[in-house]
């Protein structure tokens, strides 16, 4: 366990937080309602279900749809989002050099997502990530945030207390999964939700960037990751 941090394992939401991918799942979830049910959704509506499983953001999105068109509305976003959407998916500025600097100080770095489990190994594998996380958990193999079954299947598996983790995410539905399963939570600003909403959930603190969390930890970096701590 890392000396100067009482914390063990650091559990990282996907998208918003380490990849910046809000804008390409908002957009394919807005052309997904209106291809299948012709409406115009806000593009804050469509940003405050990121996070969850897909069919759970869907069901939130489309309400009054019925199963089948709900169903539809999801292959169509899953294709939109995959082929048909051109915004880029780039790890945010720092990520990896934070994630691999964080290995080396003795964290177990892990992964809890609303991405399904495809939709994860293809995004490891396009980054090359797939060594960095010691274990990952995805919506479909568990229950979608903000349930809190995929923090506490961590802390099972590597026998980790509460108390010694610490989930980082950029929703609300990050730190509400946090608070369901008694872990304390980062809240990072660059995602889906910003600071006043986070806030709600009382985390530690908001971060500006995610690669904040290398000081907050109270470690120092020779790699200068940038952004400052609100």
């Amino acid at each position: 366990m890392p000396t100067n941090t009482r914390y063990k394992c650091l559990v990282f939401d996907w998208d918003g937080t380490l990849i910046d991918s809000i804008e390409r799942i908002t957009t394919s979830l807005q052309t997904a309602a209106h291809k299948v049910c012709g409406l115009q959704v806000d593009e804050q509506v469509a940003r405050d279900v990121i996070g969850m499983g897909l069919m759970e953001a869907i069901a939130r999105l489309l309400p009054d749809a019925d199963e089948a068109t709900q169903l539809q509305a999801a292959e169509v976003y899953k294709q939109d989002f995959l082929y048909d959407n051109p915004t880029p998916t780039p790890l945010f500025e720092g990520v990896r050099d934070m994630l691999e600097e964080l290995k080396a100080q003795g964290y177990l770095l892990a992964v809890a997502t609303g991405k399904s489990r495809p939709g994860l190994d293809r995004a490891l594998q396009e980054h090359a990530m797939q060594d960095i996380f010691v274990t990952t958990r995805c919506a479909g193999e568990y229950a979608s945030k903000p349930h809190p079954e995929m923090l506490l299947s961590i802390l099972n598996d590597y026998q980790i207390d509460a108390a010694h983790s610490l989930m980082i995410g950029d929703s609300e539905h990050d730190m509400l999964m946090a608070g369901n399963a008694g872990v304390d939570a980062i809240g990072v600003t660059h995602g889906a939700h910003n600071e006043a909403v986070l806030m709600q959930f009382s985390p530690l603190a908001c971060l500006q960037h995610v690669t904040d969390l290398y000081t907050f930890l109270g470690h120092t970096s020779d790699n200068s990751l940038t952004g400052n701590i609100s």
